[in-house]
């Protein structure tokens, strides 16, 4: 099939990658001219194993191609996915601007029959407000409003489908190519009826030996993806709460995870405590939710506690470390091995790593920092989030590296790389001989 993907972010890169490896045709559109270039003379802007490789195969094979040419993408696809971001606005709530702005280009080029997959997370109602863009246009240019009348006219056409992606960061690609479910959220119109069987023959490559494909009205299908996004965040944070009272009793939090994921009713995915929660997805989709239930006067109790708990364990290990050395930790210095919110990923966005580390040269110390992969979006975000305070932090070139002189080892993020570090090195390098593992 042809497919066009609006936005060549992480979900708009790794669906059009994933759908030209299965042999559609597929075109990127992006207004970043500096992103496209990139990508047109092989580069990536973002890091996610195995992603590479998937789109250089594909722009070989002529399956895979980039452009800022809006008209040309809409011209292109049966399919036409809106992947751009929805950053949260200044009241939590999701901000639609740029997916909107993707559906007025859409009618303003619209020459025929298009699906339009919205697989940006969305609020629910978003459907009905692109629907709405998008015939605005349409109108503009003469057509009729009414989709019945449209499709009696021949004149251009379209459905709007809420696809959500559930793609984990660091797994993107298994996640496209071996989905454990396929959402598609479309209306019982006649528009919609050719738009649900446009998807499922698109998505049939990936369902070959079970259908995993959930059809349901579009509003179900939006919802769904807050949900999913809103109940993993809980169990994180629930087991952060739980692993701080593990350690005022004195229980080992590892063996009570063990214990209770092995109900199956509750299961072992996402019970691991930590630093707490960051990324482009769980933070601000938390918030979204949140924010659309109190425009329906409803308050959800429990996400509130979500948001609080993941706030609050974002300090734990500064608490830890001021209960070794004190409130004033001036003329320390602290290697903080990862920065990325999470292993497999060079995302910065709400990484416990940046909290930390304010704190601990607020403080008076100083730090010096690596990660696998997110060295230069670490460089980045740190500046900004810092200051003036840019001396007090210094990056290092490995692992080892970070802990020379160093008086103390902090570990943020659980790369496998710091798995098994060798500790009589470890011994040999840090003055105090502290290890603070998140």
């Amino acid at each position: 099939m042809k497919v066009t993907v609006f936005g060549s972010g992480y979900v708009g890169l790794a669906t059009g990658a994933c759908l030209a490896d299965a042999g559609n045709q597929v075109v990127c559109v992006d207004v970043d001219e500096d992103k496209i270039a990139l990508l047109n003379d092989g580069g990536m802007p973002i890091y996610e194993p195995g992603l590479d490789a998937i789109v250089a195969g594909s722009r070989e094979a002529g399956r895979l191609s980039f452009t800022t040419d809006i008209a040309q993408g809409v011209d292109h696809g049966e399919v036409l996915f809106i992947a751009v971001g929805t950053p949260p606005d200044e009241n939590g709530s999701a901000d639609l601007k740029y997916v909107l702005s993707v559906a007025h280009s859409i009618g303003q080029h619209l020459n025929g029959f298009r699906v339009i997959a919205d697989k940006s997370t969305v609020p629910v109602g978003t459907a009905d407000l692109v629907a709405a863009a998008v015939t605005e246009e349409l109108v503009t240019r003469g057509f009729a409003a009414d989709p019945e009348e449209r499709i009696r006219l021949g004149q251009p056409d379209f459905t709007v489908v809420s696809n959500p992606e559930f793609l984990k960061e660091g797994a993107a690609v298994a996640d496209f190519s071996r989905p454990d479910r396929i959402v598609i959220g479309a209306d019982n119109t006649t528009s919609g009826r050719r738009g649900l069987e446009l998807m499922r023959y698109l998505y049939a490559p990936f369902t070959l030996n079970r259908d995993r494909t959930m059809v349901m009205d579009v509003r179900s299908a939006e919802l769904t993806k807050y949900a999913a996004n809103a109940m993993l965040a809980t169990r994180i944070s629930f087991m952060n709460e739980l692993a701080n009272l593990a350690e005022d009793l004195g229980a080992d939090i590892e063996l009570v995870r063990r214990g209770i994921g092995s109900d199956p009713r509750i299961g072992y995915s996402f019970l691991y405590a930590g630093t707490g929660y960051g990324g482009s997805c769980f933070p601000k989709d938390v918030s979204a939710l949140r924010r659309s239930a109190a425009e329906h006067g409803r308050s959800l109790r429990i996400l509130e506690a979500v948001e609080d708990a993941n706030t609050a364990q974002k300090e734990v290990l500064g608490r830890k470390i001021r209960g070794r050395f004190g409130d004033d930790l001036s003329g320390l210095t602290f290697a903080v091995w990862g920065l990325a919110f999470k292993p497999n990923t060079d995302d910065m966005r709400d990484a416990p790593s940046r909290v930390l580390i304010a704190d601990l040269i607020g403080r008076g110390a100083r730090v010096r920092a690596f990660d696998p992969v997110a060295m230069e979006e670490a460089r980045r975000v740190l500046a900004l989030d810092l200051d003036g305070a840019h001396d007090a932090l210094t990056f290092a070139g490995s692992a080892n590296e970070a802990v020379e002189g160093a008086d103390a080892l902090v570990i943020v993020t659980e790369w496998k790389a710091f798995r098994a570090p060798d500790f009589s090195v470890l011994a040999t390098r840090l003055t105090k001989k502290a290890i603070f593992d998140g």
